[in-house]
């Protein structure tokens, strides 16, 4: 039987982070040819034992994964050479003060509209649709279950699409490449074979422990605990969805890890719609990429074995 490890990965820019219990190491890939590597201390390993507990640690690690995630993707960008590509462009072409004033302002803008546009979308959408659609058919108003269902299946379509339309941009297709080579890496480790290229490439890319499988469990989650907030007025419907935020994130965090320490029916079950979406989030990657994998995850492996569940 495989073992199970702890360790875990994201895609960069260009190349791959793996996050073990100790080290955190990140292998990319510069326009040169190189590989570069970089390693940290594993973010929050030394944090208090409350933060550490069932239901509780799901919202410190996703605080991790986020920060700590995208200063990785950011770095990977400057690893990679691809900030230097973009410059020496600049170079060439003095930008005037309304390009740089443009600049300035492009992120903040775009983080506000992001931030308006998700909220519309997973949030308000979905329940302003209910409500027209209860005042149409008044015999289903009155459906808790209806609703949640409807609102919580229509968060999941709404994200389905996001990602299937991302997964048409060239740089996110290599991206997601560099995430399959993550999932095999993982794979190859957890068989006990020695991590080479040939062993990693007869792996699967699909993976149970995997942020995409995670983000996917939180909007089911989202359904179940929807069922018992039994409030009509829109706003403070809103209000109360999001103070169950912590509450999904936990039993969503714990519902991931048990599906990557066991293997059964319920596991598998846990993990069917994740590794379903994978299929669009994961793409077979080539050898230069998962030789940037091998070397991130060597980095991370503990001699004294505790990345084992």
């Amino acid at each position: 039987m495989a073992k199970k490890t702890s360790i875990g990965g994201q895609a960069l820019l260009e190349g791959i982070m793996m996050r073990g219990p100790e080290k955190t190491a990140m292998a990319v890939r510069h326009t040169s040819g190189q590989i570069v590597i970089e390693e940290y201390e594993t973010k929050g390993k030394d944090r208090s034992k409350i933060c550490k507990l069932p239901f509780i640690r799901g919202l410190f690690n996703m605080y991790d994964s986020l920060t700590f995630g995208y200063k990785c993707l950011m770095r990977s960008a400057e690893l990679s050479g691809l900030d230097e590509e973009e410059e020496a462009k600049k170079k060439n072409k003095e930008p005037s003060k309304w390009d740089k004033l443009f600049e300035k302002l492009l992120m903040p803008i775009a983080t506000v509209l992001a931030v308006v546009l998700a909220f519309g979308l997973f949030l308000y959408l979905p329940m302003q649709l209910w409500k027209w659609l209860a005042a149409g058919v008044p015999s289903i108003a009155d459906s808790y279950f209806l609703r949640a269902c409807f609102e919580g299946i229509l968060r999941i379509i709404v994200f389905v699409l996001y990602v299937w339309a991302t997964s048409l941009m060239k740089d996110i297709r290599r991206t997601y490449m560099y995430h399959g080579a993550e999932h095999k890496t993982i794979f190859c480790y957890e068989a006990e074979l020695p991590l080479t290229v040939e062993n990693v490439r007869k792996q699967s890319r699909l993976h149970p422990r995997c942020g995409t499988s995670f983000l996917i469990l939180v909007l089911i989650v989202g359904i179940v605990i929807s069922m018992f907030i039994r409030i009509d007025n829109l706003a403070l419907r809103m209000i109360v969805k999001l103070c169950t935020f912590p509450v999904v994130i936990g039993v969503g965090y714990e519902l991931i890890k048990l599906a990557g320490r066991k293997d059964n029916w319920l596991t598998r079950a846990i993990s069917a719609p994740g590794k379903a979406l994978q299929r669009i989030t994961t793409r077979e990657p080539d050898d230069g990429m998962i030789e940037c994998a091998i070397e991130a995850m060597k980095l991370v492996i503990p001699e004294d074995g505790s990345d084992q569940w």
